[in-house]
């Protein structure tokens, strides 16, 4: 599970104009519809053609816990795709995005000044850029140590630095242990 990635996903979801197909039989023909074949949604699921088939005409409705939570994995991938880029393309440009986290932030500065790590809980709006650079990132595979990184750095421009006002000599921003982390646009 990655955590950033997730949480990014969820953020857009929260965009979409219509909800995606609830039942297993509608995700599946959703599925076969996008990937154009039965065989192809077998392959990307790990189970029998026949398997797919089955959920198509709706002779099989209640899939196994570990397939349920890939069908619809899948399905909330794909679902909307013009609807999520409007919503990513409107965070990069003019809205920007807000984290709420609870983590042990610190950061490492020259020696004198309190840079002892603690756990805080922040909900900080990130500008476009911010945003625009998660996203980035995260279509180009970042994993969650890239994507948790670049939310550090973002964090210590925006909360810590103050954009420029204050802690000028900051040099990175320490984010561990998070207990919580969600994102908005």
């Amino acid at each position: 599970m990655s955590l950033f990635g997730d949480g990014l996903d969820a953020a857009v979801q929260k965009a979409f104009t219509r909800p995606a197909p609830k039942s297993a039989p509608a995700r599946m023909r959703y599925l076969v519809k996008q990937l154009k074949g039965t065989k192809a949604v077998a392959e990307l699921l790990g189970i029998s053609q026949r398997q797919v088939e089955r959920y198509v005409a709706d002779q099989a409705k209640n899939p196994r816990k570990d397939l349920a939570a890939r069908l619809e994995h899948e399905v909330k991938k794909r679902w909307q795709p013009q609807i999520r880029a409007k919503a990513r393309q409107r965070a990069a440009t003019t809205g920007g995005i807000v984290i709420d986290t609870r983590a042990r932030l610190g950061y490492i500065a020259p020696i004198g000044t309190t840079d002892e790590d603690r756990l805080r809980h922040l909900t900080v709006a990130l500008p476009p850029q911010s945003a625009a650079r998660l996203f980035e990132a995260q279509e180009a595979g970042a994993g969650d140590q890239q994507l948790k990184e670049i939310a550090a750095e973002a964090l210590k421009e925006v909360y810590f630095q103050d954009n420029g006002r204050r802690a000028g000599q900051l040099e990175e921003v320490r984010f561990t242990d998070i207990e919580h982390l969600e994102f908005e646009l």
